[in-house]
């Protein structure tokens, strides 16, 4: 192999934001369908979110009663958006039901 190969690519680091629906198996399948459409728009309406996509600096991952978010711009997006009053405020069946979690790597 040569010393002297080069690549074109950039590494970033990710800020990663995971958020899961406690108890999601036990809701009917409408509830279930209801309750991710509600945490999808709810995550599309957080500021974070916003900034992040304008900038195109955010990958968003389904995960079957959840989502993994890729934040690229900022440490504190994950953390900003976890306070969010409205992903706080999530609620079903008059209980709270995601629970989120961050990490960077």
């Amino acid at each position: 192999m040569s010393a002297d190969l080069q690549t074109d690519v950039q590494l970033e680091i990710g800020h990663v934001l995971f958020m899961d629906v406690v108890g999601y198996s036990k809701l009917l399948v409408n509830e279930q369908r209801e309750l991710l459409q509600q945490l999808s728009q709810i995550v599309r309406d957080a500021e974070p979110v916003r900034i992040a996509e304008a900038t195109d600096k955010l990958i968003r991952i389904p995960a079957g009663d959840g989502m993994a978010l890729v934040f690229f711009n900022s440490p504190e997006s994950p953390v900003r958006c976890v306070i969010s009053p409205k992903i706080l405020g999530i609620t079903a069946n008059g209980s709270r039901t995601c629970m989120v979690w961050a990490n960077a790597r």
